[in-house]
């Protein structure tokens, strides 16, 4: 791992079913880092409510957002690279998250209503149920320009595309050659 890339977080962020845990594990293999699913952090009331079909409120969000920043930050300040799964649909929990820490980049996988349900439809094992989607497009403050920290990735095509578009834009974040967003 060179230099540039230690002590980097990459947040892997959009709508459920868009490949965020899949893409993020698969890049922190290609890149030798740690990989970690922002559902193994969110609070037991926050996955028992929305295993029984409830879309999350800000205030439930808080202290999920708040253990993912201080896993960034740890991440930091052992000088190593994370690649983190979490949602992060609104731009002020992108602050939250970013808050205190350096080196933080979102990589925004971002897809149609259409294309998303479908993915949704054949996932198994996973407790967001399909009808709390719309909920999640409801909620999405899609990435505007202002936030230079976020690069696009779209989904269509194959897994072995999207993750070739997202090496890419991280190949270009870590050498300095890309203006992210």
């Amino acid at each position: 791992m060179s230099k540039k890339q230690t002590g980097r977080v990459f947040i892997v962020m959009g709508v459920s079913s868009t490949g965020k845990s899949t893409i993020g594990e698969a890049l922190a293999k290609k890149f030798l880092a740690k990989f970690i699913d922002g559902d193994d952090l969110h609070p037991k009331a926050n996955i028992l409510k929305m295993e029984n079909g409830y879309a999350l409120e800000d205030e439930d969000r808080v202290p999920w957002l708040e253990r993912i920043g201080d896993v960034a930050y740890s991440i930091q300040r052992k000088n190593e690279t994370a690649f983190i799964v979490c949602s992060a649909l609104k731009k002020k929990y992108r602050q939250q998250i970013s808050a205190g820490n350096t080196n933080i980049n979102f990589i925004y996988l971002h897809g149609d209503f259409e294309l998303v349900k479908a993915r949704m439809q054949v996932r198994r094992g996973h407790f967001m149920p399909i009808q709390l989607l719309n909920s999640q497009f409801d909620t999405l403050e899609i990435p505007q320009e202002d936030e230079v920290n976020v690069v696009r990735i779209d989904i269509r095509g194959s897994q072995e595309q999207v993750l070739e578009r997202c090496t890419l834009a991280i190949q270009n974040i870590i050498s300095g050659n890309c203006k992210v967003n």
